[in-house]
């Protein structure tokens, strides 16, 4: 796609800027707050800001002040029209998600392409496919979604969850799938649930919290995560609760089902931390009987399908790079372990069963690799994908050897496929069609190394016929054992559009290279992930890809926490810096929402050696006056109530206050958005023109 466009506008006289004026940023008040942490007096001036937006005037009236600075500044950046009608086209394309079969009927969602949310589908047979559940009618700016959903065993019912303003929070309902009309049952207070029908499609299992007289609060910790069973219409006051963490009310019990709907999985954690107690009952009996599989928590255990009485899992447990494991004679009270696929140099990351054979999904140096065995474990070979990328899905349709599963890279929106795993074909099920030639980009992996020598890998993916050296835009993550994977992506793919570099680094505190890895960047081996992103935005200016001047940082949340640490800690590195979501302040994180969860990853304030490390590198503590700072445009939004933006606006405020230099420390507060699901997608459409325009301009590739 011809970058002509973009060029005109810019050369036909839009605004530029020949010299960064000092802002003038909005008064912040400070409070005299000082705690006492182990010995160290720690001020925090700005404790106020941690205040629920929408119920304290002060915090809110500050947010507003910023919005309105933060936008006049962006207003006046080159190129933000072009940037926005390319946009526009780039996310205009047909997407749809793997489909789910029950009984007779398909269902998958499906966006036209600028649709603010994405609409649920039923397809019975060979008939033309019906519209089930459009939420782009549920608010007035699109900012009403529909979460989980699952249709029952029969296919006779839809339950789904509503998210409002991007809130974790959820209400979940129940639909009537031939009739089209929703039932009268409505369950509240339900956060972080799946949804497990039971074998004979009378009911499911969700996840809820108490209900609490004084009504939702989007910053205090919740605690007793408990599994409910409800019967379909019937009021939620008579559902039944099935299990309760007794003397642990701060674990997450989560259930999931089988395909056919016969065995029910419950697995405990604290929530974030990858190792779990397993417990599971047969659904069939009038009242199920849990059976404890796994008592502790000290491995990590994906549930991975049913045969029979033989349950197959995926755990690191004895494996750090994963094995399949199976459990047999389940319900004949005396379960057995056996290993069915051992571990190996790759990292397992899951299985399904499809059929009479077990497909399992590995990774090889970050991207997907998928392996073919019989129950028994025997290699079958492997299922061809067609390129370097992500493949997903691979949930089976009960009674068949079909399944369906996605592929998709930086160049490559996602494909649905249809398998057959008898034959071991694959076939186009959905295929995008996109403003673009993905033929025209290019995607690499290249190694370098880390401050102690570790090999760290990074993705590359650019437009061919780039010269270099080109504006780049690194994004990490790195924690909690989550993988960063190939995937499409439309502002990357708008930034390569505009002669810009895309690169994903593969950090340590990830799980693409197992628990090893994992291990090796967190609680008080934090600092190896700042000193991989460090060590990959050094390689990107030393091999001539990158300009210096010209490199910009992206991460959300735990990246969040990761640009604001290591823009403190090499500010001279970074152009700009684009910090979302993030986790700023390192000493108060376990008091809001679900913050106690992650002191598994980062460690607990509380134990004099943690809060040393932890106090050490916590970007709101750390921002040191003295050395000029990249370009920074903090983002996050009011309900977002899994990071509180308290983190977001203590640590805006405190870089505004620094004498860090005269280039733009910003913040965008997003209104009826969360943590980043179900944001509709005219927001992303605006928020991503905001970015771009920033980094854009401080990186040099939209000034004139």
């Amino acid at each position: 796609m011809s970058l002509r466009p973009l060029v005109t506008a810019l050369l036909l006289g839009l605004p530029t800027m020949t010299a960064a004026a000092p802002l003038a940023y909005p008064p912040t008040a400070t409070v005299t707050q000082s705690d006492d942490w182990h010995g160290t007096a720690v001020a925090d001036p700005y404790r106020w800001l941690e205040g629920d937006v929408r119920s304290q005037a002060p915090v809110a009236d500050w947010v507003a002040a910023q919005n309105r600075v933060t936008q006049a500044y962006l207003a006046t950046l080159p190129g933000r029209d072009a940037i926005k009608a390319r946009l526009t086209q780039l996310f205009d394309y047909e997407r749809v998600t793997l489909p789910v079969s029950r009984g007779a009927r398909t269902f998958y969602r499906r966006n036209s392409g600028l649709q603010n949310q994405s609409v649920l589908y039923v397809r019975e047979g060979d008939a033309a496919p019906r519209v089930l559940i459009d939420p782009n009618g549920w608010a007035k700016d699109g900012a009403t979604a529909l979460a989980e959903w699952a249709p029952s065993n029969d296919g006779r019912y839809i339950a789904y969850a509503v998210q409002d303003g991007g809130t974790d929070w959820r209400t979940i309902k129940v639909l009537d799938v031939a009739s089209g009309q929703p039932l009268a049952d409505d369950l509240d207070w339900v956060k972080f649930s799946g949804i497990a029908w039971n074998a004979d499609s009378s009911g499911f299992f969700y996840s809820r919290h108490p209900a609490d007289p004084k009504g939702k609060d989007f910053v205090s910790a919740v605690y007793n995560h408990d599994v409910w069973f409800h019967r379909v219409g019937t009021a939620q006051s008579a559902d039944v609760k099935l299990f309760a963490s007794t003397g642990n009310p701060g674990y997450y019990n989560q259930a999931t089902s089988s395909d056919d709907g016969r065995w029910l999985v419950i697995r405990s954690s604290t929530g974030s931390d990858d190792s779990y107690e397993i417990r599971v009952a047969d659904t069939r009996s009038a009242a199920p009987k849990l059976i404890t599989l796994v008592p502790d928590r000290k491995a990590d255990w994906r549930f991975a399908g049913a045969e029979g009485d033989t349950l197959y899992f995926v755990t690191n447990d004895g494996a750090p790079r994963y094995r399949v494991v199976a459990f047999s004679g389940v319900g004949s009270g005396a379960p057995r372990l056996t290993t069915i696929v051992g571990e190996g140099p790759d990292t397992l990351t899951g299985a399904h069963i499809i059929g009479t054979h077990l497909i399992v999904t590995a990774l090889q140096d970050a991207r997907s690799d998928v392996r073919r065995y019989t129950l028994t474990g025997k290699a079958e070979g492997k299922v061809a994908l067609p390129g370097l990328g992500t493949a997903s899905g691979f949930d089976g349709v009960p009674g068949s050897a079909t399944a369906y599963y996605s592929f998709t890279s930086y160049n490559a929106p996602a494909t649905i496929y249809r398998y057959d795993a008898a034959s071991n074909t694959s076939t186009v099920y959905a295929a995008p069609k996109v403003a673009f030639d993905p033929a025209n980009y290019v995607v690499e992996q290249r190694f370098f190394t880390s401050k102690d020598g570790t090999k760290v890998p990074m993705f590359i993916a650019y437009k061919k016929g780039l010269t270099t050296p080109a504006p780049t835009l690194m994004y990490g993550y790195g924690g909690f054992n989550i993988n960063v994977l190939p995937a499409f992506q439309v502002d990357a793919l708008a930034w390569m559009e505009m002669g810009g570099i895309y690169a994903e680094v593969t950090l340590r505190g990830g799980g693409e290279y197992g628990a090893q890895w994992h291990d090796a960047g967190r609680r008080l081996k934090k600092q190896n992930v700042f000193d991989d992103f460090i060590a990959g935005g050094e390689y990107l200016i030393g091999s001539g890809l990158t300009p210096r001047g010209g490199l910009a940082i992206q991460g959300g949340s735990n990246g969040g926490l990761l640009v604001g640490a290591v823009v403190n800690q090499r500010p001279d590195l970074f152009a700009a810096a684009l910090p979302a979501v993030g986790v700023m302040d390192m000493l108060r994180f376990p008091l809001f929402t679900e913050g106690r969860t992650w002191t598994d990853d980062y460690g607990d304030p509380a134990d004099a050696v943690q809060f040393r490390n932890l106090y050490g590198y916590s970007p709101y503590h750390n921002i040191r006056g003295g050395r000029d700072y990249p370009a920074i445009l903090v983002t996050t939004a009011d309900t977002d109530d899994r990071v509180v933006p308290g983190h977001s606006f203590k640590y805006t405020a405190a870089l505004q206050a620094a004498q860090i230099g005269d280039k733009p420390h910003l913040i965008r507060i997003e209104t009826r958005a969360g943590h980043g699901s179900g944001k509709p997608t005219s927001k992303q459409i605006d928020e991503i023109t905001d970015l771009w325009s920033f980094i854009g301009y401080w990186t040099g590739l939209t000034r004139k």
